[in-house]
This record gives C-alpha cells, sequence and structure tokens, in this order.
C-alpha cells in the first residue's frame, strides 16, 4: 500500500528496498480490521462526541464542523487523483462553518451556508485554467452536497429540543449498524455477498444484522428518553440501516472508482475520517426528518 495525499491507493508494488528489515503486520480481525486500534479509536470517539453533546452543544457543532472538514479534504485529494481542480480552502472552510452556522441559524442558515461554500468555490476555480472547467465544477457542488451540507442536519438536530437525546438517538443508531453488521457478518462468515462487485465485505447475513441492531438500538432510545412510541423507533431503525449501508456502500464504489483502498490514514483501524463519515452523512437528514416528523 502506498500512501498518496492521504488517501491510500492499492499499487500492488513491492518494497523498494529489499534489504529493508522486515516489520510486524498490525493484527487484524477475520473481517479484515486493526480490530484493537478501532476499538481504542472509537472509543476516544466516542467520548470526545458524549462530552461535547451533553456539556455544551455547541462546541458538538464545532467538532462536527472539523471532522467534515477534514473528511473534505480527504474527499478532494482523492478526486484530484482522476485528474479534477477542485479548490480545498473554500469547501474546507465551509464545510467547518455549516454545522455551526445551521445550529445557530436554522434550515435557512444551513441552505445559506452551503450556497455560499459552493459559489466561493466556482469563484475561484473559473480563476484558474478553462480546461476541464465543467468537470471542476460539478466535482465541487458533488464534494459540498456530498459532505458539508447532510453534515449540517446534524447540527439541526443538536438545536432541537432535547437536542442532544436525539443526536444520541441518530449516531447510536448508525454505530448500531456498523456494530451489528459487522458482528453478524463474521460470526455468520458472510456467505451472501450484498454487492461483491463494489464491497466484497457486505453480505446479506451482515445486513440483517445491521437491521436487527438498528431496530433494537432506536426502539428503545426514541422510547426513552425522547417519549415517543417504540414503533417510530423501529421506523428510524429501519430507515437507518438502509441509509447507512448505502452511505457505505456509495463510497466504497466512490474508492473502487478511483482505485483507492482508504480516503485517508488519520484514525488507525478505520481508515480516513471520511471512512467512518460515510453512513452518518447519508443518514442524517433521514434521521432529522423523522425525528422532527415523531417528535414536533
Amino acid at each position: 500500500m502506498t500512501a498518496v495525499n492521504g488517501p491510500t491507493v492499492v499499487d500492488g508494488g513491492q518494497s523498494a528496498n529489499p534489504e529493508a528489515p522486515m516489520t510486524a503486520p498490525p493484527r487484524r480481525s477475520r473481517a479484515g480490521r486493526d480490530l484493537p486500534a478501532a476499538i481504542g479509536v472509537g472509543a476516544l470517539l466516542g467520548a470526545i462526541i458524549l462530552v461535547t453533546l451533553f456539556t455544551v452543544r455547541a462546541a458538538f457543532t464545532v467538532v462536527v464542523g472539523a471532522a467534515v472538514a477534514i473528511g473534505t479534504v480527504e474527499v478532494i485529494r482523492a478526486l484530484r487523483l482522476t485528474g479534477r481542480r477542485i479548490p480545498i480552502v473554500p469547501l474546507a472552510v465551509g464545510a467547518f462553518v455549516i454545522p455551526p452556522v445551521a445550529f445557530l441559524g436554522g434550515l435557512d442558515g444551513l441552505l445559506a451556508a452551503v450556497l455560499v461554500t459552493i459559489a466561493a468555490a466556482i469563484v475561484m476555480r473559473v480563476l484558474g485554467p478553462s480546461d476541464g472547467l465543467l468537470r471542476d465544477l460539478a466535482g465541487i457542488v458533488f464534494v459540498a452536497a456530498y459532505v458539508g451540507f447532510p453534515a449540517g442536519f446534524a447540527a439541526l438536530l443538536t438545536g432541537a429540543s432535547q437536542g442532544s437525546f436525539r443526536v444520541l438517538a441518530f449516531i447510536g443508531t448508525v454505530v448500531a449498524s456498523d456494530i451489528g453488521g459487522y458482528a453478524a457478518g463474521v460470526l455468520s462468515g458472510g456467505r451472501h455477498k450484498l454487492a461483491p462487485s463494489v464491497s466484497p465485505g457486505k453480505s446479506w447475513e451482515g445486513f440483517a444484522g445491521s437491521v436487527f441492531a438498528c431496530v433494537t438500538v432506536a426502539a428503545v432510545v426514541v422510547a426513552w428518553p425522547l417519549g415517543a412510541h417504540a414503533w417510530q423507533g423501529m421506523l428510524l431503525g429501519l430507515a437507518t440501516a438502509a441509509t447507512a449501508t448505502v452511505g457505505d456502500l456509495g463510497e466504497s464504489l466512490l474508492k473502487r472508482d478511483i482505485g483507492i483502498k482508504d480516503m485517508g490514514s488519520l484514525l488507525p483501524g478505520h481508515g480516513g475520517i471520511m471512512d467512518r463519515l460515510d453512513s452518518l452523512l447519508c443518514t442524517a437528514p433521514v434521521s432529522w426528518l423523522l425525528l422532527t416528523a415523531f417528535l414536533h
């Protein structure tokens, strides 16, 4: 594996120095992860989220902004491997600003922040070379819509009544999807592949585990402490299992098209920030929509 500008590129090459000392490979589980590192990083991220979410909710939106800014940089660097000229600074700054603006300004603030971000990036790109301009402009819109825009819905959840518990229901259900799918896939052997041409590790057995875990966790959290009906939580769980899987497969398809394994290497055992945000970003708008309808 060779790290290029953040993403991990699959090259299948040999070490440049055949006499270099061999190092022990990281311990990996049957599903291919360095499980101890993944658990440790996950616990640290969870602690940061919970502390900010249940102390100063505005600080949580800043944490979200920092995460999506890094994720934006990872996506842009990956797209640049295909020859696209997408400006990093306006899109990364915009991604950082979008969640706090959405928290303070609501849905109107979110839409305004996204439009300003796209406009600033377009102006910067138009001032550059003219070749490939339309392709790059489409790339700018894609990056903003893929990362920054859906992250704003997590901030909208935060700013609502019982916002901390709404976000807990949203994130907790997505995490349940990941854990449930991982456990079911490993324990069953994952014999029936879900989308082998996109993500060979995904299986129907794993998806069933995701559905079960999502429905269980969402039913509990939505019924208590949010005080809605358990069946509404079950609907949230079903929707989350679907959107989390679509988000994961969508990023896998993007990485496969570009020719990279991970979006980055910032998080040991996970890859890049975007390798953790993919399911969350796809689920955030749906969670906001359903929880807003259920809780008024």
